[in-house]
Order: C-alpha cells, then structure tokens, then sequence
C-alpha cells in the first residue's frame, strides 16, 4: 500500500510561523503563572490556548497531504475463473456447489466490487482449467475443466504481460492447482504480479475416499517383480473399512486388500502394496478405492454419499521391456554351472543364454586328418572360413557354439569389435583365463560395460580372478574387489553363505519373503570347498554376501558395484553347483531361482538400441506428451541419419501416426509431442529404420492418463497453497463478502503506473472550526472559575 505524506505548501512562512508560535507560549506562561486556580483546570487551559494558536498558525504554511494512487484505466488487472471439474463439489447437502457460488460472484456485473474495479482499472477476463483462455464474460463458465493447471497458466500471464503495466490477479478458485505442490517449490514466483486468491468451498474437508499416489517399483525378485504401492486417503469414513482393489485392463480383479477402519476421524492416510508378474511389454492396470459398506452404489456409480467418485481410480501403466535380454556365457571348460544355469533361465521370457565354451585350449599342431586332404583340427571345422599362416602352426581353440541365434554368430570365436559384442546385454566369465582373451578384446570388454551399458558377472574358478591373470588387466580393473594382496588359502577350507546387511536390503539377493525363512534357507544349504581369495573391496563396491569358512572367517562372496553406464558382479564361490545337487527338496529350486534374479539384476539397466520414453511437458502450456526416442547404431553409438515413425493408439483405440523429429540438443534422440484429447491409456510404438531404409528396431512405451484423480487427489479447500502463492507474490487471500473493501483499497496500493495527488490541509473549514472551538473552551473554563 502506498502511503501518504505531509507536504508545506508555503515554506517562506515556516520561520516566521515558529516565532509567533514561540511569542504567543511566552505570553500565555506570563499569563498564567501566577494565576490562583487549580492546577489541572490551569494545565487544561493552556493546552488549549497553545492548540488554537497553532491550528491558526498552520494556515500560514500553507499544509498540504500528498500521495500516489493508480492513475484511472491506465493498469491491467486480471479476474481469473477457475473452470475445472472440481468445482462440481458440492461441500454440504444444503448448499450449492462451488461452482454455482462462483458463476453467481461473478456473473453480477453491477456489483460495487466489480463497478470500482472497472473505475480503477483495465480489467480482462479468463478463465483457466488445462489451459488459459480469455473470455468475454463469464456466462461460459460449465466447470468441464479436466484439470487445473495454475502454473502454465501464471507463466502465460508472465510471458503475455511482460514489460505490460499489470497490477495484480484476482484469482476466483478452489485452489486445487494440478501442477503446483504444496510449498511451491519447483515453480519461479519472480516477475508475477500479487496474486489476490477468492476461495470457494468449506474448510473441513468433505466425505471422501480417494487414490492418491501410486508408484511402482520393479525388481529382479522372481516371485514378485513388480509392486505397486498405492496411498489412499480417506475423510468422514474413519468408521469403515476401505477395499482397495488391483484391476487388469478388462477389469478383471487381480488382488483385492482391506484397510480396516480407524480411531482418527479426520483425513488420513493408508498405504497397501500388491505384487504382481506381468507379462513382458507394455501393461495398463487400475487401482481403485471404496468404502466396504458402499460396494454396491460404488458398483452402479450411484447412491454413494461421497464428495466425487472421480478420484476413486488411478489408472498405472507397467513396462517390462521389449522382450528378453541376451546373456554370453563364456567358459574355460565344460562344466556343472553352465548346465545348472542354462536348465535355469531356460524358460525364463526375460533371458536368452548363449554360450562358448571351449573344450580344448590351443595346443601345437598335430596331424589329424578328419577328411581327405584336410590338415587342421577337424573340431574347428566351422569357424574359419579359411586357414591363415598361424593356423599352419598352431591349433586353435577348441569352441562349442550354444544357442546362437544364427550359424554365422561368433563363429570366429569371442567377438573382435563393438558390432558382434554390443547386441548383448551381459557377459558371464567363468573359469577362463586372461590369456584367452586378446588385449582389444580386453579394452573392448571395458567399453562394453563402461559405454555400452552392460553387465559383467565373474564366477568363480581354478582359472578366475588372481588364478587367471586379470591382474593389472582392463577386465580386472572392472572388478568389484583388487587382486593384489590376497591372502593365502586352506586347501581343506569349508564355506557357508551368509548375507550382509546391504544383501538383505537387496531384493534380488533374497529368495524368501520374510527374514525367518531365508535364515533358514541358509542353514539348509550346503558347505562350500571352492573360493577364489581376493584382495580388498574397492571404494564403492557393496559386498552383499560373505563366505564363512569353519573357523569364522568371513570372505567376499559376492560383491557388486557400478562401472561407467553398467554393472560388474564378482561371485567368488567356484562350486556354486554343489548347491543344485544337494537340494533337499525337489520341488523347490532355489538355486536356480538365484541364477535367474541375478542374471535379471545384471540386465536390469542395460539399453536397447532403441528406447522409447513418454513423459509429461513440465514446460508445455497444456497436457502435451513428449515422446522421446534415442535411437543407436550397431556400435552403439548416437545415430542421427535414422527415421522414426510413431504410433499412437488413443484411450479409444485410433491410432495416430506421426514422425518424430532429431533433436537439436543431443546426438541420436527423435522428439515429437502428443496431446491427449481423452482420459485413459495411451499406448505407443516406434518403429525406427536406417537411412537406407533397414529396420533397426521396434519398441513400445505407455502413458497412464488421470486427468480426473489428479484433479480431485485434494477435495478439501487447498487453503495452505493459495495462502502460500500469495505471500510469495505480494498478495492476499480475499473474502468473497470483503470484495467491495478490497476493490475500493486497490487504487492506493503499489501499482505499475500511478499519479500524484494533494489534499489542502489547510483550506478545511474544520480547521477554523477547531481552533475556534479550543478559545471558546478555554474561554468557558476561565468564565467558570472566575478568571475572565
């Protein structure tokens, strides 16, 4: 607010003002010092001859009041309605909705709050639900907003109105803002007007059962990879107990949960946890809440005594990649694990094992001639084409291809560049040593992991870790644990698993669902004879299992850690088979259970060649998609010369095929936006093809859209952010009943252009009457005691 301020009109007079002021306190003090007269009618009595002279010295200079106020329709302001669904709300039964007290505030244009409002200011209208729009008057208000987005909406206003003389925004809402949080804290209140927030709508909250939060977490854990943890929030039920429902996308229930009621009879909060095994790609599922006592009317969409059923369902999309991930297993030789961990994953749709193992190490040449006229090993038959000089001299190692997807893969053995060893996601390294591989075959393993993204998992072995020369070597400086320093083993050592606490914390390491029976699965399992001794754990890395020898020692088992874009595991137990043979009960494979979640976890993360992202636009002004896809060459590296082609399926089933664009900001990423014109699923596929026209991939993505649960996550009057958004901008939260006040004070508070006005203190007829008033007083008290 601007304030005011006193002004001397006629400055030559203020010295000469001050003298007769001084002259007439002498002569009153001779006056009345020896007067005999009580001494409070004597104090009285010059109080008021001393105020009547200076009430008449006042007009010799001439006092002026001054100030600044808005200069009449040169500044903006803004009436904003809310138009959203929420307004719908009818907080009691005896009341209107909010909206109806909002249209009927509104739409009485020859009220004294909007007449002054007009005098003072340019006022526009708009009105604001998923967008801002400007509106002639607000007769078009309907309340069929799918959400209320404020923030785009002020960031409009400031982008619109920038460099603009724009005084402030009366902002007409229940303050259920779909893109802002409670505390405002993602969102620039810099550069805004004060913002003046006229709530709608009761300060307790409504009865009301509703979904709010819903996140989902997947993991390695075989038994249940996915759990969907949803918060319900309930008000006015305390007293009832809530069926927290998990629907596939035919409406199918797949679990069903019960909060049962509670003691608290204000808003609280409830969380409930399903675990479920999709099936791979794309998947839609629904979480829904009611009261148990109102299943039928919740049913039938009737007879329900809630505020709103919009918020009851949240609709959650579940993405479990593309398909399998390819794991190469490499071997020294035939062994057990690879036959327990092939029988493992043979069925598992998430992993496709392939395997080389050599059966023979590269010797000196001898002649066996498996054909006429044929000089060379006969069992390398197959993976040269021709035989080169060193060939002549020396056999090769012997290798046996497994599930290859071609004759062609690897038929040269361990893959030489990034285009035969990048299309996989994992390696496996098991009883082989260094000397196997070449140094770029090395220096190519790092990059996989480093810059491709892979994993690296090293078991156990004679020929592992130390024993097989990955000291100082590319692939021992991915490891999680040092091979220099190992201390010395006992040849008769016997080894027992026990997890550490960042084992337990990890899900995939656990095969039970409670701490009791993985204990107890532990004590089932058998002794170890096999442990490659390592060095010291590097920074970094998380030991998530120990192996116990009989005298209490405990050495790394398996330790993990981050390396560049991937992961590295080491698993030092060399005879984990001992585990699959010794099993006690036949129906329960937990040793292929842990292949499979570890094989999982070093996938998890790994990307595709091409991967496809639908997010929200935090920028976007409206509810538009971004839909992101990055695209790779097969090195794996940014691709920019690819097409990409989008299909978009909409909530009722037309698809809308689009292109998407390169981006100007990062190598090998295609953008396109998509704006839903419904509620529902939204799903999407890309195909992508090479510059000539050769498929490089196709891949799926989703988009779960809850207009309507967002809209209505908060049914109670958001006082606290509107209150929040005004301190911030310079506002107030106004009354609807204190409008006219608030319209009237606006023209004397700060505004962008404003214009100087003055008051004459001293041409007031009150002024003379007052001065006259205090002689006729002291007057009268000098009369009455016999003085005058």
């Amino acid at each position: 607010m601007t304030l005011a301020h006193l002004i001397i009109g006629n400055r030559d007079w203020l010295l000469p003002s001050l003298g007769l002021f001084v002259v007439a306190l002498f002569v009153l003090w001779q006056a009345y010092r020896n007067a005999s007269v009580d001494r409070r009618i004597q104090l009285a009595s010059i109080a008021l001859k001393v105020i009547g002279f200076a009430l008449l010295i006042v007009f010799l200079v001439e006092p002026l009041w001054s100030g600044t106020r808005a200069r009449p329709g040169a500044n903006i302001f803004l009436l904003l309605a809310d138009n959203s669904q929420s307004l719908t709300i009818r907080d009691d039964a005896n009341q209107p909705t909010r909206g109806e007290s909002l249209k009927r505030l509104l739409n009485n244009n020859k009220a004294d709050w909007r007449v002054r409002l007009e005098q003072d200011f340019d006022v526009r209208q708009y009105l604001i639900d998923d967008q801002l729009s400007r509106t002639a008057d607000f007769t078009t208000l309907d309340f069929q907003g799918t959400g209320t987005s404020l923030a785009a909406a002020l960031q409009t206003i400031r982008e619109r109105f920038h460099n603009r003389p724009l005084a402030g925004v009366l902002l007409m809402t229940d303050g259920a803002a779909t893109d802002l949080d409670a505390n405002l804290a993602d969102f620039n209140t810099e550069d805004l007007p004060p913002i003046y927030p006229v709530l709608f709508g009761a300060k307790e909250s409504p009865r009301d059962v509703a979904v709010n939060n819903v996140s989902i977490s997947q993991t390695a854990f075989e038994d249940a990879p996915v759990t969907v943890r949803a918060d319900v929030k309930r008000s006015g039920y305390h007293d009832s107990d809530i069926v927290v429902q998990l629907l596939d996308a035919e409406g199918n229930s797949v679990q069903e949960q019960t909060i049962s009621a509670t003691d608290n009879d204000g808003e609280s909060v409830a969380s409930v946890r399903f675990k479920l095994r999709p099936t791979t790609g794309v998947s839609f599922y629904r979480v829904r809440a009611f009261p148990a006592d109102e299943r039928d009317a919740f049913e039938t969409s009737g007879g329900s005594s809630e505020a709103t059923l919009a918020n009851n369902t949240r609709l959650i999309e579940i993405d479990r990649g593309p398909g399998a991930h390819r794991v190469l297993y490499v071997s020294g030789r035939p062994n057990w694990e690879y036959k327990f961990l092939s029988r493992a994953v043979e069925k598992d749709d998430q992993i496709a094992l392939a395997a080389l193992i050599r059966i023979a190490k590269r010797e000196a040449k001898f002649d066996f001639r498996g054909r006429t006229g044929e000089s060379n090993n006969s069992l390398f038959r197959g993976f040269k084409k021709e035989i080169d000089a060193e060939t002549e001299q020396y056999d090769q190692p012997v290798l046996v291809r497994l599930n290859m997807k071609d004759a062609a893969e690897l038929r040269d053995g361990f893959p030489k560049t990034e285009r035969d060893l990048f299309h996989f996601d994992a390696i496996v390294i098991d009883d082989l040593e260094a000397a196997f591989f070449s140094q770029d075959q090395m220096e190519l393993l790092e990059r996989f992991v480093s810059e491709r993204g892979g994993g690296l998992l090293m078991l156990g072995g004679q020929e592992s870790y130390r024993n097989g020369g990955y000291a100082r070597t590319p692939v021992g400086d991915m490891l999680p644990v040092y091979l220099d320093r190992v201390p010395s083993a006992r040849p008769d050592a016997r080894y027992r698993l026990t997890l550490t606490r960042d084992g337990w914390l990890k899900p995939w390491v656990r095969l039970r669902a409670n701490e009791a029976e993985e204990l107890q699965r532990f004590e089932t399992m058998p002794e170890f004879r096999t442990s490659n001794r390592v060095g010291a754990v590097k920074p970094g890395a998380s030991v998530l299992a120990h192996a116990a020898d009989d005298v209490g020692k405990q050495l790394p088992a398996l330790v993990v850690q981050r390396y560049g874009r991937g992961r590295c595991a080491a698993l030092t137990i060399g005879d984990l088979w001992r585990w699959q043979l010794q099993r006690d009960d036949e129906t329960t494979d937990d040793a292929a259970k842990a292949w499979r979640q570890m094989l999982r976890w070093l996938v998890a993360d790994v990307p595709h060649r091409v991967e496809l992202a639908v997010a929200e636009n935090p920028d976007a002004a409206s509810t538009a998609l971004t839909l992101r896809t990055h695209v790779l060459d097969k090195n794996f590296q940014p691709l920019d010369s690819a097409a990409v082609k989008l299909t978009i399926t909409s909530p009722s089933g037309k698809p809308v095929v689009i292109n998407a664009e390169p981006s100007l900001e990062e190598p090998g990423v295609y953008q396109a936006a998509y704006v839903p014109r419904e509620p529902g699923p939204v799903l999407v596929e890309a195909v992508t093809t090479d510059d000539e026209g050769k498929p490089i991939g196709k891949v799926q993505s989703g988009w779960a859209g809850n207009p309507a649960a967002d809209e209505f996550q908060q049914v109670k009057l958001n006082r606290e952010l509107m209150s929040t958004l005004a301190e911030k901008t310079g506002g107030e939260i106004v009354a609807a009943n204190d409008l006219s006040r608030f319209a009237r004070s606006l023209p004397t508070r700060h505004v962008p252009i404003e214009e100087p006005w003055t008051f004459p203190l001293w041409h007031q007829a009150w002024v003379m009457l007052m001065a006259i008033g205090c002689f006729v007083s002291e007057w009268g008290l000098r009369r009455w005691k016999g003085l005058a």
